[in-house]
């Protein structure tokens, strides 16, 4: 029996191929910045959320939820799998659920790879696929954005090897925002073998207003090598109950439902989606909101940064380089927290038109 401060063991424990691996980069809590600077309140536009607050009917749903908290929920998910079932016209076979859209993409690759198979994504994209790869076993293939800093679709079809299982795009891309339109990513899914998986993850899907970023779900979810992912984390304001889904051909939905963690997905949470389904008119009124300060602020933006892209999603992208560290610490310093990629960029997520103004006065104030 060890005690606190007993030596370190000899031998290790745990995977030394671990220490490479980058850790999750959460946004970090406005009380703790507002403590540290003196100020009422921070403001958090650091992890994409929407700030209007949860759906109606939700808290009642969550609370009427946790009076059962003492046992178990459905580990089928079986309403909610109905209702996705009924919103999007596929059988409910096709249908997994996981705590987010990230953990149903670990859930992927768990069930198509073994060590020593590869995953292709662009880079950067989503921070989560890296270590997503790296504990299942697999081997990470990062195919460079482009110069606009979206997928290099060509590329990507061109990493692809025998031994690729799985093949991540974000579309709209996080953290950049940008999209992939319908031509391209025809052409890309048709040169990838049928024998990979293609994983669209459009966790950021209710934002897009271009016309011609497809649907997968309606455009490409019939194809067999396909998985759809979606979330209800973002414009359905669930984040903190962690509840995404999938859709893709029956066997491989199955084969998902077999390696998600036992009961994964909460009672709470299975409550909570099912009144946040019943908001969509609610959920359009909202995100035409966002969609609308989107514009706006990447429009007095690019007066400062003319090289802002065009973002799709909640959010917006500095190519700031090697200053981005230095423009997340500025905005910090004002009380206002974004997510800035050392070397590459700052995320910032769009919030109310008061906390996008204050962090317009920051940026005015530290680019020009």
């Amino acid at each position: 029996m060890t005690t606190p401060g007993d030596p370190v063991p000899a031998v290790r424990l745990t995977r030394a191929d671990l220490d490479a691996l980058p850790n999750y980069v959460p946004g970090r809590s406005p009380a703790d910045l507002a403590r540290e600077l003196g100020l009422p309140e921070a403001v958090k536009l650091a992890s994409n959320e929407v700030p209007y607050g949860p759906l109606p009917g939700v808290v009642e749903a969550v609370a009427e939820a946790a009076a059962t908290a003492h046992r178990y929920p459905d580990m089928g998910v079986v309403a909610l799998r109905d209702a996705l079932s009924a919103m999007f016209g596929v059988d409910a076979q096709r249908i997994a659920t996981g705590c987010g859209s990230v953990a149903l993409a670990e859930n992927l690759v768990r069930a198509t790879c073994v060590p020593g198979d590869e995953v292709v994504y662009s880079w950067r994209s989503f921070e989560a696929y890296p270590i997503i790869a790296a504990t299942s076993g697999a081997t990470s293939v990062r195919v460079p954005n482009t110069a606009e800093h979206g997928h290099d679709l060509a590329a990507m079809a061109a990493a692809v090897t025998d031994r690729t299982r799985l093949v991540l795009v974000c579309n709209p891309n996080n953290p950049t925002g940008t999209s992939l339109r319908r031509a391209e990513l025809d052409a890309f899914l048709d040169a990838v073998p049928e024998r990979t998986l293609v994983v669209l993850d459009e966790a950021y899907k209710e934002f897009v207003t271009d016309p011609e970023v497809p649907d997968g779900l309606a455009e490409y979810g019939d194809r067999p090598n396909v998985a759809v992912l979606r979330t209800l984390s973002k414009a359905w304001g669930l984040a903190g109950l962690r509840i995404g889904y999938l859709v893709a051909q029956p066997d491989v939905a199955t084969a998902v439902r077999k390696v998600v963690t036992p009961f994964s997905t909460s009672a709470v949470a299975q409550a909570a989606a099912l009144a946040a389904l019943g908001q969509a008119d609610e959920v359009r009124r909202r995100c035409a909101l966002v969609i609308a300060e989107r514009d706006r602020v990447t429009a007095a933006l690019r007066k400062l940064l003319p090289d802002v892209p065009e973002s799709q999603a909640n959010f917006v992208w500095l190519p700031l380089g090697d200053r981005a560290v230095e423009f997340g610490r500025a905005c910090e310093a004002r009380g206002v927290i974004v997510r800035p990629f050392p070397g590459d960029g700052v995320r910032v997520t769009i919030g109310t038109p008061a906390e996008n103004d204050l962090f317009l006065a920051v940026a005015e104030a530290t680019l020009t």
